[in-house]
């Protein structure tokens, strides 16, 4: 059925390992030979076409008891023996080809058609999506028959080879079926916006996907209405595809991208990403007679294409690469050959050549070409499916070809979405089908272009080399940079009149003048619990019809921000860890990172400092305090105002770093997935300072904290330090070395530490500068120090076990065990481990480990519901 290019084998289903849904296309019936038939005519392969069909009339048996897609069988098979019939009487009529033949492919299809015809055995007419080649859809052993959903373009993508099948042989009821599954999808579309879903429910005809766009699942829907009419003459599909065509350019279309939208709800992007099969839509636009669409989405693709040699499967609104496959789709070529045919513009001729040279460069092994199983590595698929010689190899000749090299006349056929051949007087032929007049269904649309039933190139764009150039030359740079935004009305009227529309990305909530502005565009602002704004727009309630085209492109660009913000890196948590008295490291916090300001994850040593409240709390202006702030860490609270305007606001302060608390009372990162503060959509490069988010529950220990203690300095950094880190280079403060307290009180709480966190461990740390006299010995011999684990291990640091491991220095790591001593030294009853220890003379190592353990227990006794 298809090309294994990698290990020259042909591909057999059930003797490979399944592929899933690819493999539904296959159906032992020679499906690449069949697929391409028409191509070879068209590469002006004459005898080879003849012995390829004499190949398929003595050799592929339509009666296998397998499994395959109704719509891949309909378009490839069905489709390709349509498409070699057509060529092949063409041929004859010539006189010197074919004069053998006597509609041999004609009768297959015919055979094939009546196989497809039990899936349509359903009360809506939407066929099941497969069918058995032998036993149909609900025998026994036909093993298909239980699903309940079908895609849009599944069952909308029947009616050229239906139809094609029915006037060719005047047997009807192939093209009654198709029209009455694309009559019910029409009845079923979501009658406010005029558009359709992905599934449909082929039994109740409910909408299973409520996601629309003019990519997979939906896109030949669309080709089929429009095509249809050019087949078969019947207006309805032509009133139907440019009721459809509005839509999809009123909600879907965002120049140059195509975004999926739901269909209740048309405003509202559902996706961040497109996928490759919508690189078909600017050839149905130049079909349509659209042309400046066509020219800006195509540019898109093509700056894709450029920067990954092929396009991606699916890639995001910034074109990153969201699916990394390749399978040698056809359709931007399937695009660049109708661009090329309405413009002239030779700029497609060079376009079709870069296809052709990555094509030969990245694709091309020794049995053929291989699909691209990522197109950031170039790594190949062991697969090369039949729509690679149906449609590459027949657009891009016809690109390149020039009259003279064409043997007929392409412009008598239509291509059906697999670019099967389809002769046009097709329509004028055993028209059995009644036509029903229900222009009255279908509401006025103000759209010229509309009036065109057969556009015509030269009427309706200039004949202007430039003008495709003019459109494509903003999309220049769309990869590589932001997408380029339109011209504004005050632009337009070069600096004079009214001011500019307001702008998502320069709206601030806490500005009176933007809220103004949102009331007149119709726009109201609601705060949400969880610190979060909605916006809604009624369009009835703005203050004129311009302003609610404005208020209707504002939500648009809030969606595509908001789109953009969600989809940025994901990046890992941060750490908050209060290292000042009486914490010394062992509180940590687990932060949100900020997408800008300073990455903490390339500074090794963190942010450190004091921290201060500023005024006003929320740092959505000026602050008041500079002199409480400067060099310090700022705390602010979250809310009013952008997070890359808080950080700006505290910086130009002198802050060395920020908080940003939650103002979500109760909030914690115990229960809330970790939160990222995104930027405001303009350049933040000019933001240098680290920012992080704590929740609520989290922030108000620090706060807590700063009540009790006043001074309170933290530590902000990608993850926690040990305290050997922490301290180190620095002065273990005197209290803790010169401890005097009674040894009586000492055993009695380091008592009460060890009932409360019985898995104290024996500690061993690396011996360091104390900066109390104590030294570390020659040759950097490891000193033990019984020590206790911290009593309760932050959740985002190590565990309580590798917390003892690097013991805090302040427990005096100054008791050095010198080369060769190794005498057992006596500890205390209450210690749970002993060492290999032999104390320094010049400091009380039992009054460092003590003053240790008192302040373990001061710092937990203050926190009473163990906040960690």
């Amino acid at each position: 059925d298809d090309l294994m290019p990698l290990t020259c084998r042909g591909g057999v289903p059930g003797q490979e390992p399944s592929r899933g849904d690819v493999d539904d296309a296959l159906g032992k019936f020679s499906l690449t030979l069949i697929d391409t038939l028409d191509t070879l005519v068209v590469l002006n392969k004459t005898k080879e076409f003849e012995e390829a069909v004499k190949k398929v009339i003595k050799d592929v048996n339509l009666d296998n008891d397998i499994v395959v897609s109704v719509f891949e069988t309909n378009i490839r098979v069905l489709g390709g023996l349509l498409g070699g019939h057509s060529v092949a009487i063409m041929l004859k009529e010539k006189g010197e080809y074919m004069q053998w033949y006597n509609g041999e492919l004609l009768h297959m299809a015919k055979e094939l058609g009546y196989k497809l015809l039990p899936a349509f055995n359903t009360t809506s007419g939407l066929p099941y999506p497969r069918v058995n080649l032998k036993f149909g859809v609900r025998h026994p052993e036909a093993r298909t028959g239980t699903e309940t959903d079908t895609c849009t373009a599944c069952a909308g993508t029947l009616i050229l080879e239906f139809a094609a099948l029915s006037r060719f042989t005047g047997t009807s009821i192939f093209e009654e079926y198709a029209r009455k599954a694309l009559d019910f999808i029409w009845e079923k579309r979501q009658r406010s916006s005029n558009l359709v879903g992905v599934t449909i429910n082929i039994h109740t005809g409910d909408w299973v996907r409520k996601d629309s766009g003019v990519g997979a699942g939906i896109d030949s829907y669309y080709e089929y209405l429009l095509k249809a009419y050019v087949l078969l003459g019947d207006d309805s599909f032509l009133e139907r595809f440019n009721t459809h065509y509005d839509a999809i350019m009123r909600y879907i279309s965002q120049p140059p991208l195509l975004l999926d939208v739901h269909i209740h709800k048309p405003m509202l992007n559902a996706r961040t990403w497109m996928d490759s099969l919508l690189a078909f839509f600017p050839g149905l636009q130049v079909l349509k007679g659209d042309i400046r669409p066509a020219i800006e989405t195509h540019e898109m693709l093509y700056q894709v294409i450029k920067k990954h040699n092929f396009l991606p499967e699916a890639f995001t609104t910034d074109f990153r690469v969201h699916w990394a496959q390749h399978p040698l789709r056809p359709e931007f070529a399937e695009s660049t050959y109708f661009l090329y045919k309405a413009t002239g513009d030779p700029y497609y001729l060079e376009v079709g050549k870069t296809l052709i040279e990555n094509l030969n460069k990245y694709a091309r092994v020794p049995c053929g070409f291989a699909a691209m199983k990522d197109v950031r590595t170039g790594s190949h698929e062991d697969r090369m499916d039949s729509f690679f010689l149906a449609e590459m190899f027949k657009y891009l000749y016809l690109l390149f070809a020039d009259k003279e090299d064409m043997i007929f006349d392409i412009e008598d056929y239509i291509f059906t979405t697999e670019a099967h051949l389809l002769p046009l007087w097709l329509s004028t032929t055993n028209q059995t089908i009644s036509k029903k007049n229900t222009t009255t269904e279908y509401t006025e649309l103000d759209d010229s272009n509309f009036d065109w039933t057969c556009p015509n190139t030269q009427i309706l764009f200039p004949n202007d080399p430039m003008f495709a150039q003019s459109i494509r030359e903003p999309l220049k740079n769309v990869v590589d940079k932001s997408c380029p935004r339109g011209i504004s009305r005050a632009e337009e009227s070069l600096g004079s009149g009214p001011k500019p529309p307001l702008r998502a990305r320069d709206f601030m909530a806490s500005n009176p003048e933007h809220l103004e502005i949102l009331k007149k565009m119709g726009v109201s602002l609601i705060h949400l619990k969880d610190g979060r704004v909605q916006l809604v727009q009624h369009a009835v309630q703005a203050a004129s019809s311009l302003d609610a085209e404005d208020g209707l492109r504002f939500m648009q660009e809030m969606i595509e921000l908001s789109s953009q913000q969600q989809k940025e890196q994901q990046l890992p948590p941060r750490a908050v860890q209060i290292v000042s008295h009486p914490f010394f490291g062992r509180v940590v916090l687990t932060a949100g990172p900020a997408q800008f300001g300073m990455d903490l994850s390339k500074q090794k040593a963190g942010t450190r400092g004091f921290v201060a409240t500023i005024k006003p709390y929320n740092g959505c202006s000026e602050i008041t305090n500079p002199e409480a702030v400067k060099e310090k860490i700022a705390l602010m609270q979250r809310g009013q105002c952008m997070f890359a305007e808080k950080a700006r606001n505290i910086q130009k302060a002198g802050a060395i770093g920020g908080i940003v608390i939650d103002d979500n009372e109760g909030s914690s990162s115990d229960t809330a997935p970790l939160f990222q503060m995104a930027g405001d959509g303009k350049n933040t490069d000019d933001i240098t300072i680290p920012m992080l988010f704590l929740f609520n529950k989290e922030g108000n220990i620090i706060l807590d904290a700063i009540r009790e203690y006043e001074a309170v300095e933290v530590l902000l950094s990608d993850k926690a330090k040990d305290r050997a880190t922490i301290f180190k280079g620095k002065m273990i403060p005197n209290y803790i070395i010169d401890s005097n307290l009674e040894m009586e009180n000492m055993d009695q709480k380091s008592s009460e530490n060890d009932s409360q966190k019985p898995n104290s461990k024996e500690a061993v740390s690396e011996s360091q500068d104390a900066g109390a006299g104590s030294q570390k010995p020659e040759g950097g011999a490891e000193s033990s120090a019984v020590g206790a684990a911290d009593p309760s291990p932050p959740a985002s640091s190590d565990s309580a076990g590798s917390s003892a491991a690097q013991e805090d220095p302040r427990t005096a790591p100054g008791p050095a065990c010198t080369p060769g001593d190794s005498q057992p030294q006596e500890q205390p009853p209450h210690t749970e481990a002993s060492s290999n220890t032999h104390w320094d003379s010049k400091v009380q190592p039992m009054e460092s480990i003590l003053a240790d353990w008192n302040e373990d227990i001061e710092a937990f006794e203050m926190m009473e519901k163990d906040e960690l």
